[in-house]
């Protein structure tokens, strides 16, 4: 049991770590969990879209701190710029896209700069994140 719980807790960790700043394999996690079949495929998805979320929410939160305290945007990276200018655009609903490879956290980055509003934020990032877990762990199954 113990085995299985702590591979639970390494798909959250793995989802959390691969939102935040550095890169992480949470869809191999979740892959190889799926395919072993010792957890509900749904459950992983959810594990891992709750852990993959709180990332992206402390990825946003960084983001809004930044902004207090850099209010230019001329201080970004020209990556995070291009995500600010994106986020500017086309609005909060852009931020369903988090889940994309590289540009996802700028996204995250670039909505809590801009200071979006928490709750539907958080929706619609989640939404994102649930729908790319849910095709892979279909993909696996």
């Amino acid at each position: 049991m113990q085995e299985t719980s702590d591979g639970l807790w390494g798909l959250f960790f793995s989802a959390f770590i691969s939102s935040t700043i550095a890169p992480g394999g949470s869809e191999a996690v979740l892959a190889y969990l799926v395919s072993e079949g010792h957890y509900q495929a749904e459950f992983l998805v959810i594990v891992a879209s709750i852990g993959n979320t709180l990332g992206a929410m402390t990825t946003w939160g960084l983001g809004m701190l930044a902004a207090k305290k850099f209010p230019v945007p001329a201080f970004l990276p020209e990556k995070k710029q291009n995500a600010l200018n994106v986020v500017k655009k086309r609005g909060l609903w852009v931020l369903f896209f988090s889940w994309l490879p590289v540009i996802g956290d700028a996204l995250c980055f670039a909505g809590g700069w801009l200071k979006l509003p928490l709750l539907p934020a958080c929706i619609i990032i989640s939404s994102g994140k649930f729908a790319r877990y849910a095709v892979i762990a279909w993909l696996f199954l």
